[in-house]
């Protein structure tokens, strides 16, 4: 028998045997599976001779193929699940983008992307609270909005980014940043009391990235008996952002149980993921025997404690400042600083080592700072020892109530202050400097020739306090040795902080208008020279200015109620109101104030924190 057939035998042998695999070889083939799209193409936005990518991700029989197209018509090589376009121009924006994947068993076309090409991508960031480190509130490169535009017939409320509780903070921006994946973006940073952070598309609202800042098994803190935030506490200080770094800073305060936790984050400004190590956990502890002391040192307890003055970013270091839960004790006046690159704790410092009370509160301004690296912040109602030692300065080392500057070389401590005649008495009755926010004066020259070197603040009293930064004045028992200061020309508290624009002084008391104080020979006028012609209930409100340089300014202020309104002004003349959200009926409406926020503007928005999402403002289509 020849090899053939013996080899044909032994196959029909086999078969009879074992009848399922030879069925099997003979079964019919599975039908292929047509295309299927799981990930659409994504709108993108790029700057104007930047490259944008497009992908998709498809499902289907392979092989599958691919075919992109420019407004409907196909573009010659691009056969790939991604297509990156040449450099783009302007006349690109608005071009759509679409693929259609096929296989021998069908196609599918995938929806629609648009592609935005700006030329005009501010480079004005909003990086920190009210602008600048100063604290100035000042946008001196708006070049869109102006006095003529600002008007109800073509600006309005465009759009409401949505998210998941009250923002507190006073939102951030950032021009032209790259997210992986998404091209380059306009982004709008927001933080929320529910612990959350977002990054939308500044001009669209797309969620770029969001990220949650509990831990596992965490919620976001009870009020802790305050209804000053209420009714949870995670995000409330307004974070800081170093472009350098990529990273946006942000505590946020949460619990487990009844273990309380303040955290620092540091989380990439392209995708939100946590960087140098973070989070890292709060602990201080300061030599002194005053609230919450043990063995001779006063010992920070995250609970009872939240951060709410805005957080500074200076020569490399975080610094943090710390508010009480209402006034209940124990509790004292802390400030702490951190390494930009690692998150180490750097400095410590508590301004009542020996006592109690004096957190730091500014209704949420940010610890200000010159460009000497030193600090400056008003001190909320605590001890003070009117006992001084020989610097003059409180022999316990007790800064309750005062206008403090700290120093930063080589560490935290205090360089100078100031303290009202009567602080202790002002003190007990709970009408403190410290619900304001401090302010760093540019250098001025006055009628002498002589530069003057300057910061401002105001607290419940209502008066305008104007130091030297060189000689603050300390105490004297019995009158304010002050640079110069303005009684009476406020008509309320002052729960807020102030802006500055060209030689002018702004300030928004409780109940009061917005007033306008010149600036002349480094000294404020005694009387205002302009004002709103309406008043702004509690807390009053802390303005913000836009202008191209020292033309078109505008000043913008939130007003806190039921109904919230944005309120725009000629800066050069407050009696000059140009609009308000309020006056096209419900058109602009943006729900309930919430009291401390600070508008944000930027390349042709306004940025306005709500009880449930950030407002936005702009140019109407």
């Amino acid at each position: 028998m020849s090899f053939r057939a013996r080899a044909g035998l032994l196959f029909s042998t086999l078969c009879l045997l074992s009848w399922t695999a030879c069925s099997t070889s003979s079964s019919t083939p599975e039908r292929p599976a047509a295309p299927s799209i799981t990930t659409q193409p994504a709108s993108l936005t790029v700057l104007a001779g930047q490259t944008a990518t497009f992908g998709v991700t498809a499902t289907g029989t392979t092989p599958l193929s691919y075919q992109w197209q420019k407004n409907g018509v196909a573009i010659n090589g691009a056969t790939s699940a991604s297509y990156t376009t040449p450099a783009t121009m302007a006349a690109d924006s608005g071009s759509q983008f679409q693929v259609a994947v096929s296989n021998s068993a069908g196609s599918v076309t995938s929806n629609p992307a648009t592609l935005t090409v700006s030329t005009t991508m501010s480079a004005a960031d909003v990086s920190t609270y009210h602008n600048d480190n100063a604290r100035t509130g000042q946008n001196l490169a708006e070049t869109l909005l102006n006095p003529g535009n600002v008007a109800a017939a073509t600006f309005g409320k465009v759009e409401v980014f949505s998210v998941d509780g009250k923002v507190d903070a006073q939102p951030l921006y950032l021009s032209n940043v790259t997210i992986p994946g998404q091209g380059a973006h306009n982004v709008l940073y927001a933080v929320t009391e529910h612990d959350s952070v977002y990054a939308f598309d500044a001009a669209s609202g797309a969620i770029l990235w969001h990220v949650s800042l509990l831990g596992a098994g965490e919620t976001t803190s009870d009020d802790r008996g305050c209804g000053q935030v209420s009714p949870e506490i995670g995000v409330t200080a307004t974070p800081v952002i170093d472009r350098t770094r990529g990273a946006v800073y942000v505590i946020a305060m949460s619990k487990n149980g009844g273990s309380y936790f303040q955290r620092l984050h540091a989380l990439d400004v392209t995708t939100g993921a946590e960087l140098f190590g973070g989070p890292k956990n709060i602990q201080a502890t300061f030599p002194g025997t005053g609230d919450g002391s043990s063995g001779g040192n006063v010992i920070f307890d995250p609970k009872q404690y939240k951060e709410r003055p805005g957080m500074l970013l200076l020569n490399g270091v975080v610094y943090t400042g710390w508010s009480s839960h209402c006034d209940i004790r124990p509790y004292t006046g802390w400030i702490m600083g951190y390494d930009a690159s690692t998150l180490a704790q750097t400095s410590v410092l508590n301004v009542i080592p020996n006592g109690n009370e004096g957190s730091i509160w500014m209704s949420g301004a940010g610890l200000a700072a010159d460009s000497s690296g030193n600090i400056y912040f008003l001190d909320a109602n605590g001890t003070f020892e009117t006992t001084l030692d020989s610097k003059g300065f409180p022999s316990q080392g007790d800064f309750g109530n005062a206008f403090l500057k700290l120093s930063t070389a080589g560490g935290l401590a205090v360089a100078d202050y100031f303290a009202t005649f009567d602080t202790v008495s002002q003190s007990n009755i709970d009408n403190d400097l410290g619900s304001g926010g401090a302010m760093v004066l540019p250098d001025l020259t006055d009628g002498s020739g002589q530069v003057q070197h300057l910061a401002v603040g105001a607290g419940k009293d209502g008066n305008i306090y104007v130091v030297n930064r060189d000689a603050m004045g300390k105490f004297n028992s019995s009158s304010n040795n002050i640079y110069q200061q303005l009684s009476g020309v406020l008509s309320g508290s002052v729960f807020s902080a102030p802006a500055y624009f060209n030689n002018t002084l702004y300030y928004g008391a409780v109940g009061d208008r917005i007033k306008a104080f010149a600036v002349t020979n480094a000294r404020l006028s005694s009387a205002p020279t302009s004002q709103t012609g309406n008043t702004f209930p509690y807390p009053g409100s802390t303005p913000g200015v836009s202008a191209n340089g020292t033309a078109n300014a505008i000043l913008w202020a939130a007003e806190n109620g039921s109904t919230a309104v944005l309120h725009a002004y000629d800066a050069t003349d407050l009696s000059h109101e140009l609009y308000n959200s309020n006056q096209s009926g419900s058109r602009d409406q943006f729900g309930a104030g919430n009291k401390f926020i600070t508008p944000t503007i930027a390349n042709g928005r306004v940025y306005v924190g709500t009880t449930n999402g950030v407002a936005v403002f702009g140019l109407l289509p």
